[in-house]
């Protein structure tokens, strides 16, 4: 599994917001602060508002704020909302994607592994990486 740069910067943009999670902040405010490009930035903002990770506001001072506390958002959560499942193989997702799930010996680590990257991801939320 290799994170992409839709998610890195997803990632980031998020951690940007849990530094000031009560405040409205303007998309150029985190492009510049995460070195993202604002084009990118918007339509990963778009993502995270749908999945109901930000919330969004219109206006002249309108921007983006978290929906949640940062200690509620884990780094899982970001990475489904931008990549979906975790999974290494199409058939951990689902065995039926698959003829050869019931018979493969390796399906059962596919699928361990998946349980092991989403625990791990699901253990870090955002308000550990802002003390880091």
């Amino acid at each position: 599994m290799q994170i992409t740069r839709e998610t890195d910067y997803a990632i980031r943009c998020v951690q940007y917001l849990s530094m000031s999670p009560d405040r409205i902040i303007m998309i150029d405010e985190i492009s510049k602060a995460k070195m993202i490009p604002k084009s990118f930035l918007a339509k990963i903002l778009q993502r995270l508002t749908k999945e109901g990770i930000v919330r969004s506001f219109r206006g002249v001072k309108g921007g983006f704020q978290l929906t949640k506390k940062p200690k509620e958002i884990s780094i899982l959560d970001v990475i489904v909302a931008i990549e979906g499942s975790v999974a290494m193989n199409k058939c951990a997702i689902d065995s039926r994607l698959c003829d050869l799930s019931n018979a493969c010996t390796v399906h059962p680590i596919w699928i361990e592994m998946r349980k092991w990257l989403e625990d791990k991801f699901r253990e870090y939320t955002f308000a550990d990486l802002i003390k880091r």
